[in-house]
């Protein structure tokens, strides 16, 4: 269990552990609420439990900061204000968060010969280097970009997954923390489900009884900086242009909505598999992604002239 100041220890750590059984804890929620503590213990340092002037203050967006960094550093409190005003342990208020911004990033539209260099050249390192360390991390990346290329998950998603949550035999992963701890199921291709056994079988030899399934070591996951800087340096190396490895879900999901093109104008079924399976709520957020599809964008406003709007919103995502 986590230390934390004596003078709010019976409150936070009883948080922690119910966030623990509700599988619902992670590294990122740790960091938040441990630098929490610190900053409520430097400012107040006579106060015994939690303040409304401590939420308000740690939850005030700063200077230097945008308003979805904001949200994320406070996601963890607001959750501890409502797991508190559950149980009546304290009568706080959620504070208010900014609302994200408009996502204004156009990701990279990936050409076959871009991703057969960054493959080739994720394999070249996984093959090439001796060292334990380097070795380990070059296998990972070689299997964990080929998922989220295969597969649309999160990066996130990717990084915190278990072990217990890959079933090698059918082929399916439990993603149990996502964006908004939404729990769905993603079937893997036949191919990718092959790669991910050989790789088990591989990463085993060093991590026996690893928990997450990409491991940063035997306990622990990757750290959060790892697959951006992994990916910018494999990517640097062989192609040109500018990418990260967020592009890999916007190109899975436009890949797959490109196929229905001249395939007919009844795709419901088929937004809807989509949208489950990349861990939407509801279809409005896969909807984000036709106006990332000139050829899709140019059908639907074709056959639905004036009702386009309608059918495609302008969506805030901060995907």
């Amino acid at each position: 269990m986590h230390e934390f100041s004596p003078a709010r220890e019976y409150l936070l750590t009883p948080f922690v552990r119910y966030r623990i059984a509700s599988d619902r804890w992670n590294d990122v929620d740790k960091r938040s609420l441990v630098y929490f503590d610190r900053f409520c213990t430097e400012r107040y340092p006579y106060y015994n439990g939690i303040s409304q002037e401590m939420i308000d203050g740690w939850c005030r967006k700063r200077e230097t900061e945008l308003n979805i960094s904001c949200i994320r550093r406070t996601n963890t409190i607001v959750a501890l204000i409502r797991y508190l005003q559950d149980r009546g342990l304290a009568n706080l208020q959620p504070p208010t968060i900014p609302v994200g911004e408009k996502r204004t990033y156009i990701p990279h539209a990936f050409t076959v010969e871009e991703l057969e260099k960054f493959f080739r050249e994720c394999d070249r390192r996984a093959m090439g280097v001796q060292k334990s360390n380097r070795a380990e991390k070059a296998l990972i990346a070689a299997v964990v970009f080929r998922l989220l290329y295969s597969s649309g998950l999160r990066t996130v998603e990717a990084r915190l997954l278990r072990t217990e949550n890959v079933d090698l035999a059918h082929g399916v992963v439990d993603i149990k923390y996502s964006k908004g701890h939404d729990q769905h199921y993603v079937v893997l291709h036949d191919s990718m489900a092959v790669i991910l056994r050989q790789y088990d079988a591989a990463i085993r030899r060093i991590y026996p009884e690893r928990e997450y399934f990409f491991p940063g070591d035997s306990t622990q996951p990757l750290y959060q900086e790892w697959m951006p800087l992994t990916f910018r340096r494999i990517w640097d190396s062989v192609n040109g242009s500018h990418a990260v490895p967020y592009d890999l879900r916007h190109n899975y999901a436009t890949t797959n909505i490109n196929r229905w093109v001249d395939k007919g104008f009844d795709f419901h079924d088929k937004l809807t598999y989509l949208s489950k399976s990349m861990g939407h709520k509801t279809s409005e957020g896969t909807r984000y992604y036709y106006s990332m599809v000139p050829a899709l964008s140019a059908v639907l406003e074709d056959k639905t002239a004036a009702g386009f709007n309608e059918i495609v919103p302008e969506v805030i995502c901060d995907e």
